[in-house]
């Protein structure tokens, strides 16, 4: 039974300053990290994008920012308002500050501002856990995941859409300035901006952007097909197999055969007139009433056949190309006004996200040693860039690695790539790098098949993906392709579901792909603190021995 209760007094004053270390305690991660970024890691790049010495106040130290943002994006927390907040109120976050409360405009403004800092600190965060014993590449996995981006779906317009926007911006605009203009006088306004406060972030500026990159895109198709066609018909004037015509071009093609035959068989019959006018006598149907004519001519018959069927082709390809649009779950070619740079992404399970495409490569230990965020909503094109990607990664880490124990192994090299069905492509298969297993369909499928390997499987796909369909039957092949699941796809379920990290807070590619390879560095730091790695010990071992 309590005595009674301890007295509540708020208006106590402290009688010597306090020591922060004594609110948390001294084994508190927070120090851990604090101390890695002002001990351990090249912040200079950070600084760089500061300026100091001028007149003013004084401003706010870059790796105290640094730190604030690691320790907000590792518990959740990406908002400049609420990590403002939390400034004031989270212990944690006091400490790291001491005595400095960013408010949430210098936050915003040094995370937007991050630009290729980033990179570097990508790097040494890599560096760092190398020196640690971290970052097993005997096995790496490459995944992509989809995140979203600071834009809403609802913000899609295609590109009609964009130009009906676009002539009602400027009929709005039009009439504001004939309202100003009766109010303030021809040509002014009475609160006009001076042009360098103009910001190219305007909504105006973002729909013509979205515009133009549809515009582009559509053109780039356009001019895509008219090299396939003029290919075929340089093709078909060098006396070559041209194979079968673009369908673009098919209907365009058989209306020029038949021409051709037609102005062949019309110089033909010429000649024969010019004979029979000569004296030649005619023979057979020339000399009846029912001569043949050009559309006699077999020739002409055959191409005329071919013109019909070619028609008739293109309008059944036509009506299915209309039938396909008329069912499309999903929206045709859009751009979006908040974000023009993000793009509709599919997301398992079936519907759409406004967002990118981040391709991570990872090690056998969970580090994201290579990254790139995308705006391509597949994956496939990605896996030659990522492989060499990992390719510098392993090298650095070999440069900074440091054996925890006598008995670690050294990392040595990437030895075996593994990635899902959605890299299969038989280029991706034979690109130079290290061995790789990729799936070749479903992972239900490739364990059925290893179950059964005398089964015969599908047939499509090239001579390596065949082979690589064989291999991934026997046992040693499932065995290692098991891997990639854990691999690849914990970080995901970290960065998502831990760190709470699953909507980019700045827009545009460039500041959005900052922003991600900050998450993924920081990803990798509580990775280290979390195993084991990173403790006061290890970081003291590290300050004794050179680097």
């Amino acid at each position: 039974m309590a005595k009674g209760y301890r007295p509540v007094r708020r208006d106590q004053g402290f009688l010597l300053p306090p020591d922060m270390r004594e609110w948390l305690g001294e084994d508190h991660p927070v120090f851990l990290v604090i101390r890695v970024v002002e001990g351990h890691l090249d912040t200079s790049g950070f600084h760089a994008r500061r300026r100091a010495g001028g007149a003013g106040a004084a401003g706010y130290d870059p790796d105290m920012l640094v730190t604030v943002l690691v320790w907000a994006y590792a518990h959740g927390v990406t908002s400049s308002r609420v990590i403002e907040r939390l400034c004031r109120t989270d212990v944690a976050l006091r400490v790291i500050c001491g005595g400095n409360l960013p408010d949430h405009s210098t936050v915003a403004r040094f995370r937007a501002e991050f630009g290729e800092a980033v990179a570097g600190f990508f790097a040494e965060v890599l560096a760092l856990c190398a020196r640690l014993g971290m970052g097993r590449l005997g096995v790496v996995a490459l995944d992509g995941m989809k995140i979203a981006a600071s834009a809403s779906k609802s913000a899609n317009r295609t590109e009609e859409g964009l130009r009906k926007l676009a002539r009602a911006r400027v009929a709005a605009h039009a009439a504001a300035d004939a309202a100003e203009d009766e109010l303030s006088g021809e040509g002014r306004r009475g609160d006009e901006v001076p042009p360098e406060a103009w910001s190219p972030r305007s909504r105006d500026e973002r729909i013509r952007a979205a515009l133009a990159g549809l515009e582009a895109e559509r053109k780039a198709a356009e001019a895509a097909e008219a090299a396939r066609v003029e290919a075929y018909r340089a093709r078909r004037q060098a006396g070559e197999r041209a194979g079968c015509p673009p369908a673009s071009a098919a209907v365009a093609e058989a209306e020029a055969n038949l021409a051709a035959v037609r102005a062949a068989r019309a110089a033909q019959l010429a000649k024969l007139e010019e004979r029979y006018a000569a004296g030649q006598p005619r023979r057979g149907r020339a000399a009846t009433a029912d001569a043949p004519g050009i559309d006699d001519f077999c020739r002409v018959k055959q191409a005329q056949a071919k013109l019909a069927a070619t028609k008739a082709r293109a309008a059944e390809a036509g009506r299915k190309a209309a039938e396909r649009e008329a069912n499309r779950k999903g929206p045709g070619p859009v751009r979006n006004i908040t974000d023009p740079d993000s793009r509709l992404m599919k997301v398992r399970g079936g519907g759409f996200t406004q967002g990118y495409n981040a391709q991570n490569m990872t090690s056998g230990d969970g580090l994201i040693i290579a990254t790139e965020l995308t705006d391509d909503p597949v994956d496939g094109a990605w896996f030659e860039p990522m492989l060499a990607k990992a390719a510098g990664a392993a090298a650095l880490i070999a440069a900074h690695w440091r054996a925890a124990s006598p008995d670690d192994p050294e990392p040595g090299g990437i030895k075996l790539a593994l990635a899902d069905a959605g890299y299969c492509s038989q280029a991706n298969l034979t690109c130079p790098g290290p061995d790789r297993l990729i799936a070749v369909g479903k992972g239900r499928d490739l364990e059925k098949a290893a179950r059964d390997p005398g089964s015969s499987g599908p047939s499509w796909g090239g001579p390596a993906i065949q082979a690589m369909r064989e291999r991934l039957k026997t046992p040693d092949g499932i065995a290692a392709y098991r891997q990639r699941g854990h691999i690849a796809e914990t970080p995901h379920g970290n960065i998502k579901q831990n760190m709470g990290f699953r909507q980019l807070s700045v827009r545009g590619k460039r500041k959005a792909a900052a922003e991600w390879t900050f998450a993924a560095a920081v990803h990798n730091l509580f990775k280290a603190l979390t195993a084991g790695q990173l403790t006061s010990q290890a970081l003291t071992a590290l300050a004794q021995t050179p680097a």
